[in-house]
């Protein structure tokens, strides 16, 4: 090791789920350590563009209320949401939301000086508070860095974790990191609280940035903690697409703009290349049904037609469309598109994983001294489908939930002088992340069957290599790797369809089977095998 440095609690991730966790254990008067691979403000957050999805105290005589919102939610979910869950933590979100005000974040206004609230895929009611137009996300981790940085909260940038380390106890007491010039370093912290984020980067169209690589999953499958419906990734229906501008391109394109749903909420609707209404007869709410309906429907809709894309007419918003979704505005104009007056091409692209590492609705996992919130966490919110705009809003109560249940943890069983793991650099499965995008979104994307799961996984078998994770770019691949493997894994188990999982070969939704989570394990010979987390349990 090169260097070392100790802290009470490591958070790893500088989104909303790990800055609002560092600024809450600091208040709680904890030393924090936040350790980030690129600059803080790059990851999934600053890219949020449709809002928050919450109903606060001063709204519910308005029409809407959390149990609406509840019942919106399970909805979604298709039938996998854990009901306690769901009700315990949009109960929260007014708490959560004054909270991050509070910080400094500003959302939009209407005349009367309320909150601006519009409407997504899924909801019943006007309830998504935004910022900056479609900006929300941006304006969220601005205020975050700006709060984290006031109140003196380190961060490490351009630092990579690469394996978790565990005390004699086996407990989770720190990791091994890499800085920005590669060099090795020890991490020795009391509590872990992981909040990477997501893995779009495992497919070539993924309106995810290049940090998204799964990096959470990976450390909390090797440290011991199970994950559970990885199998659930949801496919965005609108992100921007353009004609590749070279063969490189067209073979690994990675992130492509988001054209937010709130389009649709205010009036934009879908169109096939013919100019047919794409989501017509297909579902009471038309372009405003859940994701994973849409998403399906413009991909079998571009199958038949043979085209490369749908069409996004927002026509009817006019010369309001600039000030309302600047950020959409600017890219399509990026792309050679007037969105005020042309209908705007849209494909699907992988979103948001609806799965991920077992936690209960106070981020603790199965391990000790290992917590996590955000995209990374399966808390049992979203079920197998996310309703839209609840991501910030369950980013923001599970990371302040973590961040008091860490403090609570430790407060209860002070830390022990214990030795950690040697660290040494490990070395892993890595398969080129090329081969990666191709072979998932082959067989690994909106529709699945027997027959493309296995040739993946044999695929994946065939151009790994152990590599020693000496590296950030080896570390994500190794975690893009393992990540692919359990989404595999799970998809090939669950032989129903079911919300953003749907089963060529299983196109029928199978409640006596499968109405429950599906979740995975490492096992001693680092083979992925079926786990029982105390927090998994059928879902009522």
């Amino acid at each position: 090791m090169t260097w070392r440095a100790k802290t009470d609690l490591l958070v790893v991730g500088t989104g909303v789920a790990g800055l609002t966790a560092a600024l809450r254990a600091r208040e709680l008067g904890m030393r924090v350590l936040v350790v980030g691979k690129d600059a803080a403000a790059v990851g999934n957050t600053a890219w949020a563009q449709g809002g928050i999805a919450v109903v606060r105290p001063e709204e519910r005589d308005a029409g809407d209320s959390v149990r609406r919102h509840v019942r919106d939610t399970l909805e979604a979910g298709a039938g996998l949401c854990d009901p306690e869950a769901v009700h315990s933590i949009l109960e929260d979100g007014a708490t959560a939301m004054r909270r991050l005000r509070d910080t400094g974040a500003c959302f939009d206004a209407a005349e009367d000086g309320t909150l601006s609230r519009t409407r997504e895929g899924g909801h019943s009611a006007f309830r998504v508070v935004h910022a900056g137009g479609d900006a929300t996300g941006a304006e969220v981790q601005r205020a975050l860095n700006d709060a984290a940085s006031s109140e003196g909260v380190p961060v490490l940038e351009k630092h990579c974790v690469v394996e978790l380390l565990h005390t004699d106890s086996g407990a989770v007491g720190g990791a091994l990191v890499l800085d920005n010039a590669g060099r090795p370093g020890k991490i020795q912290a009391s509590a872990v609280l992981l909040a990477t984020g997501g893995f779009g980067q495992l497919y070539r169209a993924t309106t995810n940035p290049e940090v998204a690589t799964g990096d959470g999953i990976a450390l909390a499958l090797r440290a011991g903690a199970s994950v559970a419906d990885m199998e659930f990734v949801q496919f965005h229906p609108t992100a921007l697409h353009s004609e590749p501008r070279d063969a490189g391109e067209a073979r690994d394109s990675g992130r492509r703009p988001l054209v937010t749903e709130a389009l649709r909420g205010e009036g934009a609707v879908l169109v096939d290349v013919h100019g047919h209404r794409v989501m017509r007869g297909v579902h009471p709410a038309e372009d405003l049904a859940p994701r994973d309906v849409v998403a399906a429907t413009i991909d079998r809709r571009m199958a038949d037609t043979g085209a490369n894309s749908v069409y996004l007419d927002a026509t009817c918003l006019g010369s309001a469309l600039p000030e309302r979704f600047p950020t959409v505005h600017a890219a399509c104009r990026a792309a050679g598109v007037d969105p005020v007056v042309d209908p705007v091409p849209v494909t699907t692209a992988a979103h948001y994983s609806c799965g991920g590492i077992v936690t209960t609705v106070d981020g603790r996992t199965e391990v000790s001294g290992l917590y996590a919130a955000g995209e990374t966490a399966r808390t049992g919110l979203h079920g197998a489908n996310r309703l839209a705009s609840n991501s910030l809003l369950e980013g923001l109560v599970l990371a302040t939930r973590a961040a008091e249940a860490a403090q609570r943890d430790l407060r209860r069983a002070p830390p022990t002088r214990t030795a950690l793991d040697s660290g040494a650099l490990p070395a892993t499965p890595v398969v080129d992340r090329a081969t990666l995008r191709a072979v998932m979104s082959a067989h690994a994307g909106i529709e699945r069957d027997a027959a493309g799961l296995v040739e993946a996984r044999e695929r994946l078998d065939e151009a790994s290599v152990v590599r020693p994770l000496r590296t950030r770019e080896n570390a994500e691949d190794a975690s893009l790797t393992l990540t692919a493997y359990a989404l595999l894994a799970s998809a090939a188990e669950r032989t129903e369809s079911r919300g953003c999982h749907r089963r060529r070969d299983h196109p029928d939704t199978d409640d006596h089977h499968w109405r429950r989570g599906n979740a995975l394990r490492l096992d001693v010979s680092g083979w992925l095998i079926r786990s029982t987390p105390g927090e998994m349990r059928a879902v009522a």
